[in-house]
């Protein structure tokens, strides 16, 4: 019979643009006891979860609750359940995960329109909102940070653009909540799907989202109770069914909601990592915490800037939570990568699609964004470059960014 060793991960230095290191004490709130379902105190943790993400998200909205699932699960069950088969949806797509949203809006059945930005920068609101005059969309998906090349898009009116021609706004903000502005009732944001595993600091798992009336109105008029839970008649909706039983957010918010209408078994420890996790976001002040996200992107930017290296994409799109780097010409860029591993214990990632070999990412999110592991990535990449044939100015990138945190510090 084969025996298995004690389970033993070793101790890294994360910082990609997810996962990144969970804070121990959202690791803490896991191993708390388990709690069934419809207890009420795990019910009342339910609740008191649902405000905080309210205050997360800087919204009203009534709903606020987390889709059990990784991140893909929240795009997932917001898009199956506001996109009924036909509907014409708009897509600006400036990176990968734009390419993701168009997928899933075809697998809906909708009629997919789609404007594209080259990879690197983003979409004036002028530019989306003459496409939305022009497509005359019933929904608007798009993301708000997109990872894959480190940019941020601007929100800012195109949400007033949507409700003047009665479309819905979906945005992914997955990458940007807890560590950038994420305006909801501000920018006017029909639908917001949140990430554990980036910013929040969380092992990926859950999928916060929040949506507003105008969303619901919608989710309502493809309402359906699944036919065990069913106590009348036959049930008609006015639009079609949500083809997704688990990611029906009509269902979902009926299991949020005080009626506790049974959909699936709550993932209790989850449920506290994610209730512990906002709350150390909401102690710390979302000001405070998109300002630190700010400082340490700053000393980082200066480090890699003093090394000689380039950042890849336009510097006024640049998303505060990733940081895009060219890799050096003649320089193997996996081989470096696996040295950072091996030897310093530090991950920072690749890229995909047309930026696959091209470029470096390097998160600074949520618990991983600290002092210690910005100087400690840049100090590791100087040696391994070098080691790799690489010129860099040897020291300087630590210098700069210390520079940058005692001029903070001043």
């Amino acid at each position: 019979m084969k025996r298995y060793e004690d389970l033993s991960p070793s101790l890294r230095c994360i910082m990609t643009p997810g996962p990144v290191e969970v804070d121990p004490r959202v690791l803490r709130a896991m191993s708390f006891p388990v709690l069934g379902q419809f207890d009420p105190e795990f019910t009342d943790i339910m609740n008191e979860t649902m405000g905080m993400l309210r205050e997360l998200f800087a919204t009203e909205n009534k709903w606020a609750y987390p889709v059990d699932g990784t991140s893909r699960s929240g795009i997932e069950a917001v898009m199956v359940s506001l996109i009924a088969p036909g509907d014409r949806v708009l897509i600006p797509i400036y990176g990968r995960f734009g390419h993701l949203l168009h997928e899933i809006a075809e697998r809906c059945g909708a009629e997919v329109f789609t404007i594209e930005k080259t990879w690197g920068s983003v979409f004036t609101p002028e530019e989306v909102i003459t496409a939305i005059k022009s497509f005359q969309p019933d929904v608007v998906a798009m993301v708000h940070g997109e990872t894959s090349t480190g940019r941020v898009q601007p929100l800012a009116g195109i949400g007033r653009a949507c409700r003047e021609h009665d479309a819905l706004l979906i945005v992914d903000a997955v990458a940007t909540i807890g560590g950038v502005p994420v305006e909801t009732d501000a920018w006017m944001l029909d639908a917001v799907i949140g990430g554990t595993q980036k910013c929040l600091s969380i092992p990926s798992g859950m999928a916060p989202v929040t949506y507003n009336e105008r969303a619901e109105a919608k989710l309502m008029k493809r309402k359906q109770v699944e036919r065990g839970l069913r106590t009348g008649g036959v049930q008609r909706s006015e639009l079609p069914v949500v083809r997704s039983n688990y990611f029906d957010l009509g269902m979902l918010q009926d299991y949020w909601s005080e009626q506790r209408l049974n959909h699936h078994t709550e993932m209790t420890s989850m449920l506290y990592a994610l209730r512990e996790g906002v709350r150390l976001v909401l102690e710390e002040g979302l000001r405070e915490r998109h300002t630190r996200h700010a400082l340490h992107e700053r000393a980082l930017v200066a480090g890699l800037t003093a090394m000689g290296l380039e950042l890849y994409g336009d510097p006024e799109s640049k998303l505060t939570v990733v940081t895009c780097v060219l890799i050096p010409e003649g320089v193997d860029g996996e081989s470096v990568r696996e040295m950072l591993l091996s030897r310093f214990g530090i991950e920072i990632a690749s890229s995909f699609g047309p930026l696959k070999g091209l470029i470096w990412r390097i998160g600074t999110m949520g618990f991983s964004c600290r002092e210690n592991n910005v100087l400690r990535v840049l100090g590791a990449l100087e040696a391994a470059l070098l080691r790799y044939g690489y010129a860099a100015p040897c020291g300087l990138g630590v210098q700069a960014a210390l520079d940058v945190y005692e001029a903070n510090a001043e």
